[in-house]
């Protein structure tokens, strides 16, 4: 941030060219300033591009340095995290906010919640980034605001040391504006299309946007059956496409995650265009499950293509798609990130069904012959039992490694009655350090959990309705909610506050002076939240 001082000075010399601007208060605009740092989002995205860069950088040198992140749905809700980030860890250092498109369909659609499929409103994904931002802003301008409010009690009281300590706090003010990896799903339709919606995503503020390589059309969420794959030339089109946006808009450093759904996705709609044995087209259709065939054994409308040779004939299903051969999708995988890497992405996600170091290492050991630095971005997904994955992971190495498993039921281990056993206790230690070990062993540069505001809001405010609609009656939100607010200090309990009314009372002094009609006078029930320990 700029000195404030020299802000001050540089603000003075402005007023004082002017014959008529002598109601200005340099310090009041030098606050103001301060307060909005980034003024479009094409500043958020540089600024924010530069950040991933240098963690990209620093990943590549030492892997404890992975990155993380939480879904957010609500601008309040990416406020808050980065609020409650700060105020645990003091900095924002690798942690970011991640924009999932499965919550913009549940919870942002105006036709109501929709399933992960590419139904809801393209555009909905852009206003949910510019919302975003405008709230961790606010939360720099309240926090800032803040500071102000102690500076000017310190010189009122005459207290030069802490004058001189809370001016160092605004000197060195650590902004709440991360980067956001955003979710464009398969791009919203043909090339152009996924251009024009990355263009508007960035100029909200997207330093980083994933795409995924199924089809627009038949999109399916990554933990869903029936997913559709398309050929490697109409999904690098696509990554292009974004490549062309970010710079177009200057932001030359922008980042580019390609995700591959070919674990779980065992059909293509398409033929690949294949010019000579070994290209990627002809790599690709050699997944198909296909039948040898003779000429005169083709029925009507029956679609051939040669191999080695030979002609074959894919197996196609009612739906015209056609099924890719079983136990490909780790191959398939391997194939699509090499493939994305070498032609403009940045970084890989790999969507799997169940959270294993071992199946993610292997694949980006394969991927690393190839393209030694390939980082992936990986999901945690709560569509993952993850309990019952790990309790059964460490079940099965017990087994293996010739340990008595005989009081486990491996098909019940979510069972609360084995909470106290050795190896539920093994597992969630797994748990802890998964993304640490899964940083260090599987490449994952970026860990992220698509959901958990959407789950945490459902479970609190299920305990809230029990308790309040229950026997508890309103303790059951003062015990339950307030109670903790204020013992945790959590900023929301000051919700006048948070929602700007302290901001707007300085405004209202910087424009009227002593005529000012304040909201925060002594009548103010938020005083009843004031020095509170």
């Amino acid at each position: 941030m700029t000195n404030y001082r020299e802000e001050i000075a540089t603000i003075e010399n402005q007023i004082n060219s002017q014959n008529n601007w002598q109601a200005i208060d340099a310090e009041s605009v030098a606050r103001m300033r301060l307060q909005n740092q980034f003024k479009t989002g094409l500043d958020i995205a540089k600024y924010t591009a530069a950040i991933m860069r240098k963690d990209m950088d620093a990943y590549d040198k030492d892997s404890s340095k992975y990155t993380q992140s939480l879904g957010c749905w609500h601008g309040f809700i990416g406020q808050q995290k980065m609020i409650s980030i700060k105020k645990h860890f003091e900095n924002t250092d690798r942690r970011y906010l991640y924009l999932s498109g499965w919550m913009v369909a549940a919870l942002r659609s105006e036709f109501g919640p929709l399933p992960d499929q590419s139904m809801h409103e393209k555009t909905s994904v852009a206003s949910l980034i510019e919302e975003l931002y405008t709230f961790l802003r606010q939360a720099d301008a309240r926090e800032l605001g803040g500071l102000f409010r102690e500076l000017d009690a310190a010189k009122e009281a005459g207290d030069q040391v802490k004058e001189a300590e809370v001016q160092s706090k605004i000197d060195g003010y650590v902004t709440h504006v991360v980067p956001i990896i955003a979710d464009i799903d398969a791009g919203f339709g043909n090339a152009e299309a996924t251009y024009l919606m990355a263009k508007q995503m960035i100029e909200a503020g997207a330093c980083c946007i994933q795409i995924e390589n199924q089809v627009s059309d038949e999109k399916q969420c990554g933990h869903q059956d029936g997913k559709v794959t398309v050929p490697h030339a109409d999904f690098l089109a696509k990554i292009n496409a974004v490549r062309y946006a970010f710079m177009e808009l200057g932001i030359d450093d922008g980042v580019i995650v390609a995700r591959t759904d070919s674990l779980g996705a065992g059909l293509t709609k398409q033929i690949a265009v294949t010019k000579e044995p070994g290209d990627l087209g002809d790599q690709y259709n050699s997944f198909l499950d296909c039948d040898e065939v003779s000429e005169s054994e083709l029925g009507n409308g029956d679609v051939v293509i040669k191999q080695n040779g030979k002609l074959v004939r894919p197996k196609r299903l009612p739906s015209n798609l056609f099924q890719f051969k079983k136990g490909t999708g780790e191959a398939r995988c391997i194939l699509d990130s090499i493939t994305s890497l070498q032609n403009g992405a940045d970084l890989i996600w790999i969507e799997t069904e169940k959270p294993h170091i071992g199946q993610i290492g292997g694949m980006i050991d394969e991927i690393k012959k190839v393209v030694p630095n390939a980082k992936l971005v990986y999901n945690n997904s709560p569509s993952f039992n993850w309990t019952l994955n790990f309790r059964q992971q460490v079940f099965d190495a017990m087994a293996e490694a010739g340990k008595d498993v005989s009081s486990y039921d491996r098909d019940r281990l979510m069972s609360e009655e084995y909470d106290n056993t050795e190896l539920a206790k093994t597992a969630d230690e797994k748990i802890r350090t998964f993304q640490a070990d899964a940083a260090k062993d599987a490449g994952i540069f970026h860990h992220l959990i698509t959901l958990p505001t959407y789950h945490t809001a459902a479970l609190s405010t299920d305990n809230l309705a029990k308790e309040y609609f229950g026997d508890q009656g309103m303790l059951g939100y003062v015990a339950g909610v307030q109670r903790k607010e204020i013992r945790q200090g959590i900023a929301c309990v000051k919700h006048q506050n948070m929602a700007g009314s302290d901001m707007g009372d300085d405004h209202k002094g910087y424009f009227a002076g002593e005529a000012a009609l304040k909201a925060g006078g002594k009548d103010n029930t938020m005083n009843q939240f004031a020095n509170i320990a």
